[in-house]
């Protein structure tokens, strides 16, 4: 009898993203978000991010057998970017438990949430809110 290999299924936020990831075993080491190939989404830089927990687990876990399907809404791209690493981290610790000492010790948040936000404006009653949350009209000494 054959065993059955699962699909396992994790989620990354950052700020206002959120990256659904899918690990499909018996595949050809793809790698897709929003239906097209890594090589086509963002930038250098936010493609090699993305790729850091893959990097990583390279000696642990043979990637050549999964397919990585990423869904990823919400946020900018550099957001995205790193809610699809916490993503893919989380399913590859999954794999692997051993991972997880490993991308401990490279980064911490490989596999636990960036709790940052950006600090919601304040009204003062002189319009500043546009200009952001802390910063105020310039006063002149002179």
């Amino acid at each position: 009898m054959v065993k059955k290999q699962k699909i396992i299924h994790s989620v990354g936020k950052r700020k206002e993203a959120v990256a659904r990831v899918f690990v499909y075993p018996n595949g050809k080491g793809n790698i897709r978000i929003n239906e097209k190939p890594l090589e086509l989404w963002g930038t250098e830089v936010l493609r090699y991010r993305i790729l850091e927990p893959i990097i990583l687990a390279r000696d642990a876990i043979d990637l050549n057998q999964y397919d990585i399907y990423v869904n990823v809404r919400g946020g900018g791209l550099s957001g995205q970017a790193e809610a699809i690493r916490l993503g893919i981290a989380r399913a590859l610790v999954e794999l692997n438990r051993k991972l997880r000492k490993i991308f401990e010790e490279y980064d911490r948040y490989l596999l636990i949430r960036d709790p940052r936000r950006c600090e919601p404006h304040h009204s003062s009653g002189k319009g500043a809110s546009s200009r952001g949350p802390r910063r105020h009209k310039q006063k002149s000494k002179r």
